[in-house]
């Protein structure tokens, strides 16, 4: 599973919404927690597509790095860094040009040798 998920991650670098959602079987299911509370969720690789183009405006660059790697029980969880600079300016203060720095995990599952299960978590 982990050079599946190290091609999605990729992807997700080159901001390569095509090259994502070709690990991504089509009842992919993402979420998103911040802070232990659900911020969003799609259902199926249309939803996700949606998602990642309607989103991708907001940074000018963006890289996740797996920091470590495991799996168990059929989930992979990786420990990630994110780094990104803002393409945009926001309603919260945040500037174009200004960076983020987050440390998080994602879980993954597969089906059929594609990615069926994301969950991004972070503080």
């Amino acid at each position: 599973m982990r050079e599946l998920i190290e091609r999605y991650l990729a992807a997700y670098n080159r901001m390569d919404v095509d090259g994502m959602l070709a690990t991504m079987h089509r009842e992919v299911v993402f979420e998103n927690y911040t802070a232990g509370v659900m911020s969003v969720r799609t259902q199926g690789a249309d939803e996700l597509r949606h998602l990642a183009q309607s989103s991708s405006y907001l940074f000018s660059a963006r890289r996740q790095l797996i920091l470590a790697y495991e799996e168990r029980d059929g989930t992979a969880t990786a420990h990630i860094l994110f780094d990104g600079t803002f393409a945009v300016d926001l309603p919260n203060g945040v500037r174009a040009g200004q960076s983020i720095t987050l440390n998080g995990r994602s879980e993954f599952r597969e089906r059929d040798g594609l990615l069926v299960y994301i969950g991004d978590y972070s503080e």
